[in-house]
């Protein structure tokens, strides 16, 4: 009898499967992924609020080129003026850009506390960088864990996105504070999913520590973002963001597969 649990994680997994439900990167996409989590939901706000910033100083400075170029132009002034400095202009140069400054760091350093380290983590996902694949385990639900390796081009299924697909995703429940815990093997990697506001380094000898909590649920893809050698290309990343009981469901199901390898 097949157990009502497992059902549910299959069609769970099923809807997130949906091309509609996952996010990766689109033809001709400018802007940032849809956030599914708090930290990108940050990234994206300050993405935003920079970019305001930005584009009013660029019109602040070529609106001041057009008024230098009209107003003190050779036509209107063919004797140049002599002075050498103005002390309110220099003032209002360095004032200002301190400001612009001061505007650009306190919330970038917000953002960076926040990122920094995992408050009450529920769980821990330990990530295994390798050339070219990725190792994962799960330190709270031993011995549970899998090898993660690109799904070429040749062996694609209808629907699975090139580049991007993986024989083994990891599955991680949503609306829950996970640690994560990234390490390498040989070289240095990058663990990165950018829907999800993840990019942590994978260096040999050294654990580097960063957190995330997913609110959707669906398929996440990413990519190794270090240059990590020849197949740097070929190391995806795939998240399967379901609910906390379908989560479960695939923790006992894997558990079951293990016990059963041995």
């Amino acid at each position: 009898m097949i157990h009502p649990k497992l059902v549910l994680h299959f069609l769970g997994l099923a809807l997130t499967a949906s091309p509609a439900l996952a996010q990766a990167p689109q033809p001709w996409e400018l802007g940032l992924q849809a956030a599914a989590s708090p930290v990108m939901e940050r990234i994206s706000s300050l993405n935003g609020y920079l970019t305001y910033l930005i584009v009013g100083i660029v019109l602040l400075v070529v609106g001041l080129l057009a008024l230098v170029v009209i107003r003190f132009g050779e036509k209107r002034h063919p004797v140049p003026a002599t002075f050498s400095h103005n002390t309110k202009l220099e003032v209002l140069w360095t004032v200002i850009p301190v400001l612009i400054l001061l505007a650009i760091a306190v919330p970038s350093f917000k953002l960076l506390y926040y990122m920094d380290r995992t408050q009450d983590a529920e769980m821990t996902l330990k990530v295994t960088g390798h050339q070219w694949f990725w190792s994962y385990s799960y330190p709270d639900h031993t011995p549970v864990g899998m090898d993660s390796f690109i799904v070429y081009e040749d062996s694609l299924k209808p629907g699975q996105k090139r580049l991007l697909e993986v024989d083994n995703r990891v599955v991680l429940p949503v609306d829950t504070t996970i640690r994560v815990i990234v390490t390498a093997d040989d070289v240095i990697h990058s663990w990165a999913v950018p829907a999800l506001g993840l990019k942590t380094d994978a260096v040999p000898g050294r654990l580097n520590e960063t957190w995330v909590r997913i609110t959707t649920p669906g398929t996440y893809y990413g990519q190794c973002s270090e240059l990590c050698g020849a197949n740097h290309s070929f190391m995806p990343i795939a998240i399967d963001a379901v609910s906390k009981q379908e989560f479960q469901a695939w923790i006992d199901q894997a558990r079951q597969k293990q016990a059963l390898a041995k």
